[in-house]
Formats: structure tokens, sequence, C-alpha cells
């Protein structure tokens, strides 16, 4: 790389550039930002911005061992996402070893034809026909969580930290989603898996260390006892399921996304018997666990808080709900209708979207625009750069803006991304923003809120975009 003009930061051995990149985030992060302001990519990305003033738009960093090649070039990312490269590019060692005992080898973390195979499989779940299933779940969830708010509001107390009411209303729709009728449990799966996460992200550090993944440590031995739970309880609900159908109590696997997996995977494998491959059933029901509620809860609160910081927009986006619902809960024929409540979301995920970087290692030498990418060389696009990018979106890039997405077909394969782009987009795309627009078409048409004076901006990134301190707003009732 260094031979095409390809620079960076010198590694260090074994640890690469990772304590660089620590000291600068570490500086960047130590205090709350001073307003409420949307331009953090110094602040979140501090190493980003260094290097690429010292070394251009391309420069290659170590973490730990792993070299990366960051890429902001459209052009050049829109190539590397195709369909050319589906199959030849994907997630590398590290981000699977670091996953493994959390979300397994889903489809998030498969790569190849595992990949190929995995998405086909799964895709149906999501078709339109499907979504349709999940509406009402999602309708009655979120009565349930507004009817609470409402009590906590006519109690006297009008604030609340709206992530933490966000965060517990989608595990409560995914677990109604992908369980149904093993809701309970489905819920204290979630439980495990949030513990898990954490743990996880915690043992990721260590890596980079050889041989660190098979040490007796306090953190392995806990995330293997989790792992072990999860996978019970997981089991025991497939179990049932494949039992009923068995023994002709069932005709079907259920219309949750468990369901339509077992349905689909006995369709694949018809031909041969059924028998389920009941590990990577397992591995995507985690998966869909973790992508299906902490992103969309994320998307929720950073929403949230530019509407409330932003009275003139939730004002329009209310009028416009009252005016295609008259007043009624919101159908799925007017999700499409809600314009401006849609030009709102995109601006809420360009801004702060929840998933900040987009990895890719080549699995074998591929030629990418001008360069030679040689096997084994990861590739970051660092996508909060790229929404945020005066070049891309003009001087005006850090302000709210939804109109910005008026009358233009912004396509995700340009330079607006939150949700990849190419085949290894995210699959849950329609689920996850069918759930934010009827969460939050109900929640406007019942309050109204501005962003209370207690809330420092502080936006971090564990894993995904979050604000550090929660949100809090403070809630008025609307006349029902």
């Amino acid at each position: 790389m260094e031979k095409q003009g390809v620079d960076g930061p010198k590694p260090r051995f074994l640890i690469g550039n990772i304590m660089d990149m620590a000291s600068l985030v570490s500086k960047s992060t130590k205090d709350d930002m001073d307003s409420i302001r949307h331009d953090i990519v110094n602040r979140l990305l501090p190493h980003y911005v260094f290097w690429s003033k010292l070394y251009g738009k391309r420069f290659i960093y170590w973490n730990g061992s792993e070299p990366r090649m960051c890429l902001t070039e459209i052009e050049m990312i829109k190539e590397l996402l195709s369909s050319k490269y589906s199959n030849v590019s994907g997630k590398s060692w590290l981000q699977q070893e670091g996953t493994k005992h959390f979300i397994g080898r889903g489809l998030l973390m498969a790569n190849g034809e595992d990949w190929s195979h995995q998405r086909h499989i799964v895709a149906p779940a999501f078709m339109a026909d499907k979504l349709k299933c999940h509406s009402g779940y999602m309708i009655e969830s979120t009565k349930q969580m507004l009817q609470s708010l409402r009590t906590i509001v006519e109690s006297g107390e009008t604030e609340v930290e709206i992530g933490e009411y966000m965060s517990r209303l989608t595990a409560d729709i995914i677990s109604r989603t992908e369980f149904d009728s093993s809701y309970e449990k489905g819920k204290r799966i979630f439980d495990l898996l949030t513990a898990l996460q954490q743990l996880c992200a915690q043992s990721t550090k260590h890596l980079i260390f050889p041989g660190s993944r098979f040490f007796p440590s306090k953190f392995n031995r806990e995330i293997k006892t989790l792992k072990m739970e999860v996978e019970r309880l997981l089991m025991e609900i497939i179990q049932s399921r494949t039992d009923c159908v068995e023994i002709g109590r069932g005709t079907s696997y259920g219309n949750d996304l468990l369901g339509m997996l077992l349905s689909e995977m006995q369709k694949k494998q018809r031909g041969n018997g059924f028998t389920p491959n009941l590990q990577l059933i397992m591995d995507e029901c985690k998966t869909f666990y973790f992508a299906g509620h902490e992103t969309t809860a994320l998307l929720l609160t950073w929403t949230i808080m530019l509407l409330a910081t932003n009275p003139t927009w939730q004002d329009k986006v209310r009028a416009e709900v009252f005016e295609v619902c008259k007043g009624n809960t919101p159908a799925l024929d007017h999700l499409s209708k809600l314009t401006l409540l849609n030009m709102v979301i995109n601006e809420s995920l360009r801004l702060y979207p929840p998933a900040s970087l987009l990895p890719r290692m080549a699995f074998e030498d591929i030629k990418l625009g001008d360069l030679h990418i040689p096997k084994g060389l990861s590739i970051w696009i660092p996508v909060l750069a790229i929404h945020h990018s005066e070049e891309l979106w003009g001087k005006d890039a850090h302000e709210f803006k939804p109109e910005r997405f008026a009358g233009k077909a912004f396509a995700s394969g340009r330079h607006f991304m939150p949700f990849a782009a190419g085949p290894r987009n995210c699959v849950g795309q329609a689920f996850a923003l069918m759930e934010v627009r009827i969460i939050l078409a109900m929640l406007v048409s019942r309050f109204s809120f501005v962003i209370s004076k207690n809330y420092r901006h502080a936006p971090v990134i564990v894993l995904t975009l979050k604000p550090k301190h929660g949100v809090q707003i403070c809630l008025k009732p609307l006349s029902p």
C-alpha cells in the first residue's frame, strides 16, 4: 500500500495504533459538549480527523496486528459494497471472534457462501407481507409505553429519560415479534444478551494478544456461563416449536420471526428431510435481538432529542400525523404518507448514525478504483465522517435540516449509508423504519416535549453511537 502512495501512522509492536486512538478519544470525550451542537466528528473520531490531515483521504492504521485502510471516496465505497465484491469481502477474524459468544455466526458476521445461504433463508421474514404481521405488536407495545408515560406525568413527574423508555419498548417489540408465545422467556434472553454484549465488548480489547481468548479469565468464564444460559433458553423455545409440528399438534412454526426462520429453513432442506441447523437458528435469533433492539432504540432516542430541541419541526411533524391519521392509530398505509416525519428520521440517521463505522475485509486480492487491495487488508468506512462532510453535504452539514431530504432520492449507495449499501445492506431496514415511524407518530400525537435543562450533550461511541448521560425531556400530554 505504501508503494501505491497510501501511508499512515507508524504502528507499535502487537498493539499497532490502539494506544494512539484511545488517547485521542479519551481526550476529546473527557468533557461534555458546551452546547447542543451536531459537529461531533472531532469528538468521536479524533484519530480520523488527525490522520486524514496528515495522510489524506486514504491512510493505513493498525488495530493490533490487523491493518486497516480508512476510505472516504464515494465511488470506491460504492464499488466495494456492490455485488461485485460481496463474496470476496466481509467481516474480519477479529470482528467475528469479538462477537462469537454474543451473536455467533449469524447473518451479521457470516461471510462468502455462508452469508449468501443465510441471507436467502432470512430475507423472506422481512418481506412486505410478513412485516404486516408485526405492526400489531409494535402498536400494542407502544400504546402500553405511552400509557405508562402518561401515568408518570399525571403523578407530577414531567421529566423522563426517554432513552430508557425507548430501549425497553424496542426490547418489548423484538421479544414479541421474535418469540410471540414465548414472550416472557424472550425477555429473559434479552436481559442475558445485554449483559453478554457488555462483557464481550470488554474482552474484545484483549484479542490483539495471541491466545488471550483461551485464557481462563473472569471475563471468559462469565461469557461462557451467560452464553450457555442464552442457548439453553433458545433451545427450549425452538424444541417446543419443532415438537409441536412433528407430533401433529400444529401445522406451522408460528408467524413470529423464529417461526418464519424455521419454516424457511425447512423449505430449503425439504428434499433431504428437515434437520434444522439449530446453532445457526440460535445465532440468527441472537443477531436479530441485537440488531433489532439497540440500534432502533438509539435512532428513536436521537430523533426525539432533535425534535425536542427543534419545536418548529416537532409541530410540523405533529400536524402531518394528525392530517394523515385523522386522530387514529397509524396504519401501515399511513406511514409512506408521513413525508416530513421520514425526512426527520433520515436527518437523524445522517447526524447520529447508530453504526458510525462500516468495516469490510478483503478475502482475496481485488482491484478497487486505482488501488490494488491485498488479501487480508481491512477497509473501514467512517460513516459518521462521510455524513458530516461539508464537501458532500455543504457548509450546513452539521446543522439539523430535514428539508435537505425533500424531493431528493438519496440512495443508500451514495453518501447516505446508515444501513450500509449493496447486497450486504441491513436486511431488517424496512422492519426498523416501520417500527420507528409507528412509535414516533404515536408519541408526537399524544405528547409535546422539550429538552430538559438537565440534559448534557455528550455523544460517545461504545460499539454504537450513544448519548453518554441519556436524553432527558419534559413531557406535556396533549388532549385525548
